[in-house]
């Protein structure tokens, strides 16, 4: 990724880079000044809109999991802060692929303490990502289609783990290691219950778990013996439970001094009016779509046809000038980020049903299929989550539907609301969403996966042709050719349309300027463990 620094007369610093990277608009000082020491203390103050369903990090893809619960674990590897998406060691201090891509070698560091005290070795590893790959009775893994490659895993001593494939995996070292979700727990702890992690906290992270009070705080502390010396910088971290409005609020007065999130670009602009030189500013691409999922398994969304109908009658082109301009929702772009290494060019994205410009001549076709499958004036429920930008897509896509004649009924519900109907399969269409941390496609593509391959679908479907797509472009080794691999999916996915994407999400982050150590990334799952993190 290039990037480089460029001074602006306003005395804003503005780090320009690649289409998936970040723009800084920091108010004040430069944001990275040379001289400026890393201080140690304080206890950082943010914000994140909803509760956490779980504390496990392997069965969830919520960011009110992650961003409170990553500060308290480790994992074998990370990305850089300041520098995505270089990969660097986190409990492992060494690696290496053997020249056949089969086999996977992590040296661990030594003496890696627990919170618990207890030593940390290879035989926690192992039992971390045997938890993913083959979760027990009761446990739920979000990224067992991740790791099916692997065949085995080693321990041949208590600082090595050896990872064996059965089959090349091209994204292993990103997908399955650098993974903020793959974290390590005790393996002495899932040996007595490997439901431990839903409801309890032990971690080698660089903060011990102090306390959580569903609907208000989610508290951590310094722990003095992570093993990474030096850090964490922060006493401490509180992360408070609160509104979108609440927290633009809370930020303007100082109550709180970060969200990790994001804000919409209306919402930005309240917040710099408010605190002027004293806000930081960051800005760039997002791996984040905002998604429509169908139940197949209630009629007639069991029949393609009216699937592909529904997404027919989204003029997407519209909704990124419209939406663009009051939401974070911006990008059109198929399943993988827009303006990557792998995304569909335009002209591809316009042979897509969906994705056509001529939104009279999709609407008619529309019709016609909805006709043909004996669904018109269709009346559907629409399963929402009553943050944004879910509540702004919901109210678009209401109108969207309403010129082919679909009548909607929407129910905005809170996240627990949300996520508990979806796993009992109590909707008809759910506004949806998938977040990733890295554009490669092996990360990006198991939200359109068959059920069975993805536990945590929202519509849970059988498709073997997606899914044998999908493995063949993790075995691809020539660019070319999984990028072709990578298009049949995309087409696919649209034409079946179990689950498809509206718009892609740009990311807008605004925090104290007195917050430093952190950047942002095209990924709110990132740089979340808040060890490198200090206050000025």
């Amino acid at each position: 990724m290039t990037e480089s620094f460029v001074s602006r007369p306003s005395r804003r610093t503005v780090l320009q880079s690649s289409a998936a990277g970040v723009a800084l608009l920091a108010a004040g000082p430069q944001a990275f000044a040379a001289d400026e020491t890393p201080k140690r203390g304080g206890i950082l103050t943010f914000a994140i809109a909803a509760e956490p369903p779980t504390y496990d990090l392997h069965g969830s893809s919520t960011f009110a999991v992650l961003q409170r619960v990553a500060p308290h674990y480790s994992t074998l590897l990370r990305y850089k802060g300041g520098a995505y998406p270089e990969i660097v060691g986190d409990l492992a201090e060494s690696w290496q692929s053997a020249p056949d891509g089969l086999t996977h070698t992590f040296k661990l560091r030594a003496n890696v303490p627990f919170h618990d005290g207890t030593i940390m070795s290879s035989a926690d590893v192992k039992a971390s990502y045997e938890r993913i790959r083959n979760p027990p009775k009761g446990v739920v893994s979000s990224r067992q289609a991740s790791l099916s490659k692997i065949a085995a895993i080693e321990t041949p001593d208590p600082q090595t783990i050896v990872f064996k494939m059965s089959a090349v995996a091209s994204s292993f070292i990103d997908e399955a290691c650098a993974s903020p979700w793959n974290i390590i727990y005790s393996a002495a702890r899932l040996e007595k219950d490997p439901a431990f992690p839903i409801r309890n906290i032990m971690g080698t992270g660089p903060f011990e778990f102090v306390e959580h009070v569903a609907g208000s705080h989610w508290v951590g502390k310094r722990f003095d013996k992570y093993f990474r010396q030096g850090y964490p910088l922060l006493d401490g971290f509180r992360a408070i439970t609160m509104s979108p409005a609440a927290t633009v609020n809370a930020l303007v007065g100082k109550q709180i001094l970060a969200e990790f999130r994001g804000f919409s670009p209306a919402e930005r602009d309240r917040i710099t009016k408010g605190m002027g030189p004293a806000a930081k500013v960051q800005e760039g691409g997002w791996l984040l779509h905002q998604d429509i999922s169908f139940n197949p398994k209630r009629k007639p969304f069991d029949d393609p046809r009216v699937r592909r109908a529904l997404s027919l009658a989204i003029d997407r082109w519209g909704a990124s000038r419209s939406l663009g301009r009051i939401s974070v929702l911006r990008d059109v772009g198929g399943v993988v980020m827009p303006g990557g290494q792998w995304a569909a060019t335009e002209a591809e994205l316009e042979k897509l049903p969906g994705f056509g410009r001529d939104m009279a001549a999709n609407r008619a076709e529309a019709r016609r299929l909805l006709k043909e499958a004996g669904a018109e004036n269709l009346k559907i429920q629409l399963l929402n989550r009553a943050i944004e930008p879910y509540i702004t897509a919901g109210i678009y896509l209401i109108d969207q539907w309403r010129q082919i004649g679909v009548t909607v009924e929407n129910h905005d519900v809170e996240t627990a609301t949300w996520y508990a109907s979806i796993s009992g399969d109590n909707f008809d269409v759910v506004m949806d969403s998938y977040t990733d941390y890295t554009d490669d496609p092996t990360t990006g593509l198991p939200k359109f996966l068959s059920a069975d391959k993805w536990p945590i679908a929202s519509s849970k479907f059988n498709d073997p042709e997606l899914d044998a797509l999908y493995a063949k472009q993790g075995e691809a080794n020539d660019k070319a050719e999984r990028r072709k691999l990578v298009r049949a999916f995309e087409a696919r996915t649209m034409e079946q349309a179990y689950s498809v994407p509206i718009l892609w999400w740009r990311r807008i982050t605004v925090m104290q300027d007195s917050v430093k150590g952190w950047t942002m990334s095209p990924s709110h799952m990132l740089y979340q463990d808040l060890g490198e993190v200090w206050l000025a």
